[in-house]
């Protein structure tokens, strides 16, 4: 940060109401004069965290003055105003308030998601919203004009917003976590060190995750590599159900329907049961043999057996690295509409007779997948939140070796962050390096 902003003691918290919504760079000393801050102490020595609230201010801050810690509100500027929710219910079909914890907030994959999550179009236009962003030291600057961005938006539905450096503050009675941000994969590095770096980061969030969120959080691993880091997270969440955890494989399924329907000559709302198996990397497993396109088998609409097999199967597995060679940039865009996708199958019902892929626990699955690890299977929801395996499937040899494969890679994983998981010493063995671009 820049020398002129404020020094402050790291066992305190700084809260500010700001006297416009322009001024979300609180740090600097030459605009300190135009708020009103307080310091109040922090019980816990950790970085300077900031929150503020993103809405137009529609009052005139009085000149600095110190107010009494204990009198300070928990929301900040506008909303301390006119967040009212009992009253608008008079006139309003207002639900519940529900607080969405999202890390990696500067982010790309973030700057797509957080603007869909605000206007309505994932939890519904009557579902009010509080957005609590996770940012780091380096980031926190882009994460205010994500913020201001946010505030300059007007949504109605977007009633509170926060930022910070505290995954303990930020995580605060989180419904939805959705974590993004992890460690890119540097020049010359391993997966297993990758594993490693990431793991550290999971492990604490779900530490945090464990001392401050709701006990029913929802919780989805967007950062790389998600299955292992999404097991790391649960295993360091005693207090979470194990279940409500998942590693996002959305992106692939969605992947695999558009190349079926390319393929069949048919738009892609017409392909349905698409399974990605395993892990998030290219040891994914496609799954052609329970997809059905316009209510028909696969292999009935596509007779090209060999082309399921190898193309279709290595497209889907290397899609995100031709994207990125086209590109120029990682696939933010639709990784977002697949965070979307993967939030609405929880609170939608599942339609008759389909079903959508999720990496989730293992332990109680119905396929003889090994225990113990977060695997992407096929799930369907009465979309209460939760979830059910789905029991009709089919397997054939070409499936149940590529998902041996995939489950395996897994295993390995799970050697290598065992230091991270609380099963002792780490053992690195893995099988290969199926690295996907975008851990690059």
């Amino acid at each position: 940060m820049d020398d002129d902003v404020y020094k402050l003691n790291p066992s305190y918290t700084k809260t500010c109401l700001h006297s416009s919504s322009s001024q979300l760079s609180f740090l600097s000393s030459r605009v300190s004069r135009r708020r009103n801050c307080a310091i109040r102490p922090f019980h816990r020595v950790q970085p300077t965290r900031i929150s503020c609230s993103t809405a137009p201010n529609q009052v005139q801050s009085p000149a600095v003055q110190t107010q009494d810690p204990k009198s300070k509100s928990d929301c900040y500027g506008v909303f301390c105003l006119t967040y009212d929710l009992k009253a608008e219910e008079e006139t309003r079909a207002w639900k519940k308030l529900i607080n969405i914890s999202v890390s990696g907030a500067a982010g790309m994959i973030a700057n797509h998601l957080l603007f869909k999550l605000a206007s309505g179009e994932v939890f519904g236009p009557d579902q009010p919203i509080a957005l609590k962003l996770l940012g780091s030291e380096r980031s926190f600057q882009a994460l205010e004009g994500v913020a201001m961005e946010l505030e300059d938006s007007l949504f109605p539905l977007l009633r509170e917003v926060k930022i910070g450096i505290d995954p303990y503050e930020v995580f605060q009675d989180a419904e939805w976590a959705l974590l993004i941000g992890a460690k890119p994969r540097g020049p010359g590095m391993e997966r297993a060190g990758l594993l490693d770096i990431n793991g550290q980061i999971f492990a604490e969030q779900g530490k945090a995750l464990n001392a401050v969120s709701s006990r029913n959080v929802k919780v989805i691993v967007v950062g790389n590599p998600c299955n292992t880091n999404a097991l790391i997270c649960l295993k360091n969440a005693p207090n979470i159900p194990p279940k409500n955890f998942h590693a996002l494989t959305r992106l692939d399924e969605n992947r695999a329907k558009c190349q079926l329907a390319l393929k069949a000559g048919v738009f892609y709302d017409k392909v349905s049961n698409v399974t990605i198996w395993g892990n998030h990397s290219t040891t994914q497993v496609p799954d052609f043999l329970n997809a059905r396109i316009d209510g028909l088998p696969v292999t009935e609409v596509i007779k090209d057996r060999k082309w399921l097999e190898d193309e279709f199967t290595e497209t889907i597995q290397k899609r995100g690295g031709v994207l990125i060679k086209k590109w120029g940039r990682s696939s933010a865009a639709s990784t977002s509409v697949s965070i979307v996708d993967a939030i609405r199958s929880l609170i939608t019902p599942t339609p008759e007779g389909d079903w959508f892929s999720t990496g989730v626990y293992t332990n109680g699955n119905p396929y003889g997948i090994s225990e113990d690890l977060v695997f992407s299977m096929p799930c369907r929801s009465k979309g209460d939140g939760d979830y059910e395996f789905v029991k009709d499937v089919i397997f054939d040899d070409y499936l149940r070796q590529r998902i041996a494969k995939t489950e395996a890679e897994l295993l390995a994983e799970k050697r290598c962050v065992a230091h991270l998981t609380g099963e002792g010493i780490a053992f690195c063995d893995l099988p290969g390096d199926t690295m996907l671009p975008g851990e690059m």
